[in-house]
């Protein structure tokens, strides 16, 4: 947002000036502070719950959180689990010569995840819109069943094709799941809430990425029954446990937080009351929720203005580059393993296990951290900082022996505090818009996976076996990422500041003028003066 475009907007304000001077003291700024003078829509879901007036108790309010953590959020981690549940059983089969079974070469599973990538990343916006125009109760559950079921048919491929075929279907139908599955959290928690939520979302997914290694040194052991592979009967047992996930959240998942009844649930979640504190107490954080109802569909002048919002830019470069040095480590503890010494499938499992432990350890510290300090930035930079000294020691310890500790800073590696929920609640926050923030949320998952493609092209094989300049690179990497989050600070705050100087050039008359243009504000959303950045 230009010096241009804030004058202009401060002109308006004062051309439009009617009414005597009001009291400077109750016109407030930021997003939290205006609820009072945005009403939500008729076609909001929730509009009938809506009571500027109501108040309510803070244990009151939490007796409302815990009741949306046990019913929306256990089950939304349960779909999460699923997800990842299908994503591992690939490389997971590895380990039962799926490739010598089925005459391929590394090179044509190499395409594979190739080609899975490209039909993950084209799905992304195209499930978004399909997520808002739908619903999620609709949507998620749908994708979920039909990955799941590709997932399992791969039991029964015999060709190179067949393999190409279930990993293009597969990374369709999985390709925007994640973020339909953010977007929906954002209506039922406040953007202090969110950080945590997602956190756990993510905690989920190391907790899978154990439990299916494990599963799969079960179910790979099953080669011979019935005449079968053990990977026959890995993707066959798997991908059934996500389809029948998939169906359960077809008949649970609620539609809105006034909307929580559903053939499983003949009740709803919340009392009148507890769904009046919550229709409102969303509102009070976010009023932009109150102005587009769950099934409006997006257009193109949303995604435009959308990919045109330049506050958004800085973390669409933090989500290409601050994940890369990570993406190669977990390929390179697997090597480090082999050099230890002889382990067995299970041992080694079981001894990744550490890394994905800290790493949820250290993720949700940081996310609760994020929300008690309600700080955004130097949190981030902190998770990006942690795997410096890591690489560092990595780079200057000696070629030969130390295998051990080489181990060590591995999975400190690994386990490094992941920031991805934060930057994902920093962008719902400093969305104003629904639809904005719907496309917003997929544009940067979407860069997030070009950077886990790029960071996979780091460790190459000359530079083994331990891999000093591709070391040297996730280095540099991180330090360009501390440079950017740095800069994503202070191109918020000075925004910030161009309009704190607009506003506080206008009179009492003027803000209160300004505050109550809901037309203006639907359409420049957090360009208004009186829409503050988090940071």
């Amino acid at each position: 947002m230009g010096s241009d475009d804030i004058e202009a907007s401060a002109n308006v304000a004062r051309a439009s000036m009617h009414s005597n001077e009001p009291d400077k003291a109750h016109i407030e700024v930021g997003r939290e502070n205006i609820h009072s003078v945005v009403e939500p829509h008729d076609s909001y879901e929730g509009k009938h719950r809506f009571d500027p007036e109501l108040t309510w108790t803070p244990a009151e309010e939490r007796a409302v959180v815990r009741k949306t953590d046990l019913c929306l959020l256990t089950w939304l981690c349960v779909m999460f689990f699923g997800l990842q549940l299908d994503r591992g059983n690939l490389s997971n089969a590895l380990a039962d010569n799926l490739l010598e079974d089925l005459k391929l070469s590394t090179d044509d599973y190499n395409n594979g995840t190739t080609i899975q990538l490209v039909f993950f990343l084209f799905a992304e916006f195209p499930v978004q819109i399909l997520t808002k125009r739908y619903g999620f109760k609709n949507v998620l559950p749908f994708v979920m069943c039909a990955w799941s079921l590709v997932s399992t048919f791969q039991a029964f491929i015999t060709s190179r094709a067949g393999f190409y075929a279930t990993r293009a279907l597969i990374g369709l139908f999985e390709g925007g799941f994640i973020p339909g599955a953010i977007l929906m959290a954002t209506y039922f928690y406040t953007s202090r809430e969110l950080s945590v939520r997602l956190a756990a979302f993510w905690s989920t997914l190391n907790v899978a990425r154990v439990i299916s290694a494990l599963l799969a040194a079960g179910l790979l052991e099953m080669r011979g029954i019935g005449g079968k592979t053990g990977w026959f009967w890995l993707f066959l047992v798997e991908g059934l446990l996500t389809f029948c996930i998939g169906v359960i959240s077809f008949l649970y998942l609620p539609t809105s937080p006034v909307g929580t009844k559903s053939i499983l649930f003949r009740s709803p979640w919340y009392t009148e009351r507890q769904e009046a504190i919550m229709v409102n107490r969303i509102l009070r954080d976010d009023p932009a929720k109150g102005l587009t109802s769950l099934k409006e569909p997006i257009t193109v002048k949303d995604v435009k203005s959308a990919w045109g919002d330049k506050s958004m830019w800085g973390l669409y470069l933090v989500g290409l580059v601050a994940y890369i040095p990570a993406t190669p480590v977990q390929a390179y503890l697997t090597l480090t393993l082999r050099r230890v010494g002889n382990f067995t499938t299970l041992q080694s499992n079981l001894l990744t296990a550490p890394s994905a432990a800290l790493q949820i350890i250290t993720m949700l510290a940081l996310a609760y951290s994020s929300e008690y300090f309600q700080e955004r930035a130097f949190h981030c930079l902190f998770g990006a900082f942690w795997s410096l000294p890591m690489f560092t020691g990595l780079l200057t310890m000696s070629d030969s022996g130390k295998e051990w500790e080489r181990y060590a800073l591995v999975t400190l590696i690994s386990g490094y505090p992941y920031f991805h929920p934060l930057v994902s609640s920093w962008i719902s926050e400093n969305t104003f818009d629904v639809k904005k923030r719907a496309i917003t949320a997929a544009t940067y998952n979407v860069i997030v996976q070009f950077g886990s493609l790029a960071g996979s092209q780091i460790y190459r094989k000359e530079d083994g076996p331990y891999y000093k300049t591709g070391n040297t690179v996730c280095v540099s990497i991180l330090a360009f990422s501390l440079v950017v989050f740095l800069v994503q600070r202070q191109w918020l705050a000075l925004l910030n500041k161009r309009k704190a100087r607009a506003w506080d050039a206008m009179t009492a008359e003027e803000k209160l003028v300004y505050q109550n243009d809901q037309a203006a504000r639907e359409k420049d959303g957090n360009k208004r003066l009186d829409f503050r950045f988090a940071y």
